[in-house]
């Protein structure tokens, strides 16, 4: 096989180098854009000192796709967007073209296959989330369903520049937590150690690597009806299922024991204010798919109890900090439980014990 024909390998460090791909306004004119508008909800318009213009169409997808889907995507863009797209943060199809004239058969296109446009401006956001079932080796749910169950629900959120400021919501399917901070979170919340199958222990799983992976060293060596295994420190554990993906028998996940947690306030960005970590607001929700009702008309009561009463601008953390937690869950009909106090007092003791961290 000749050099030109062997296969590019895959670029495993940093991100791709995004040029050769780029829209070729976007390539000439990089660094150098005067002013950008948005002429509607889900279209971006950016002019250059040059004078020359791009106008981006934004088109929400499900995240977790197929050949046939990412084909079409394609497709539409081939025939109504210059050949150029490209997938933000957040999983929007993004397409560029470098005349007005465009933008409307390319809208009236993307909605006709079902890709509705919007999440610009203070709209809500396509919800970001983990991989779920497909590609995580822990998660206690689906985060992908979640995000379709609701977004179903608040769709008109997205197509619609309507909220005091974007609203990013985010899901996880683990308690990790690869969904990020949002300004309201849709989380696994765990609730009890996990069950181990002591007969599947020593053929399965790396005991020194599922002892190193406990982040409050609550796992040690045990041996079980003559067979090696693995104890768990009821006392020290967090129920945080870190154990899981290298022991599978140890397992997390249950009907009793895997329940949804609702998070508010977080944000990343440096804007008016300083970023943010989410803090609980709902837990012990059930964990019901297909559709998640309990979660999703938790998530509506917060969203529109913000709409309502949030100032322009105001981010959803801004507008608690404004009028205060009382009030927040007044607003919201969502009860003050012993969930919400924090008083653990066991991490002295238990962090002090693990190979992690030391204070």
């Amino acid at each position: 096989m000749s050099q030109a024909t062997q296969p590019r390998r895959p670029v495993e460090t940093g991100v791709p180098d995004p040029f050769p791909l780029m829209h070729p306004v976007l390539k000439k004119n990089y660094g150098n854009w005067k002013w950008h508008d948005r002429p509607r909800p889900g279209v971006l318009h950016h002019v250059s000192h040059s004078g020359d213009e791009v106008w981006t169409v934004r088109a929400g997808t499900q995240r977790q796709m197929d050949v046939h889907t990412i084909r079409k995507l394609c497709d539409i863009a081939d025939t109504y967007a210059e050949g150029h797209v490209r997938f933000t943060v957040r999983s929007n199809c993004e397409f560029m073209v470098s005349s007005f004239a465009q933008v409307a058969p390319l809208i009236e296109q993307l909605e006709a296959a079902g890709f509705p446009v919007g999440g610009t401006g203070n709209s809500v956001s396509m919800i970001s989330h983990t991989q779920g079932w497909l590609h995580c080796d822990i998660p206690g749910t689906d985060a992908s369903g979640v995000v379709k169950a609701l977004m179903d629900e608040i769709y008109q959120e997205f197509i619609h520049e309507e909220m005091p400021n974007r609203v990013r919501i985010t899901t996880s399917c683990c308690q990790i937590n690869c969904g990020g901070q949002g300004d309201i979170a849709i989380n696994v919340q765990y609730t009890k150690p996990p069950k181990i199958n002591h007969d599947l222990v020593a053929n399965v799983c790396e005991r020194p690597a599922v002892v190193a992976r406990c982040p409050v060293a609550a796992i040690r060596p045990a041996l079980v009806n003559g067979k090696p295994s693995l104890e768990i420190d009821e006392k020290k554990c967090i129920c945080c299922g870190a154990c899981y993906p290298p022991c599978p028998p140890m397992q997390i996940n249950s009907v009793e024991s895997t329940k949804l947690a609702i998070w508010v306030g977080g944000k990343h960005s440096n804007a008016r204010s300083k970023p943010t970590f989410h803090k609980l607001v709902a837990a012990g929700i059930p964990n019901n798919p297909p559709r998640w009702p309990e979660a999703a008309a938790i998530v509506k009561n917060i969203l529109y109890a913000y709409k309502e009463d949030g100032r322009p601008w105001e981010r959803v953390g801004e507008w608690i900090e404004r009028i205060g937690w009382p009030r927040f869950f007044e607003l919201t009909d969502l009860a003050f439980t012993r969930h919400h106090i924090d008083d653990w007092r066991g991490a002295r003791r238990s962090l002090n014990a693990s190979a992690h961290i030391h204070f």
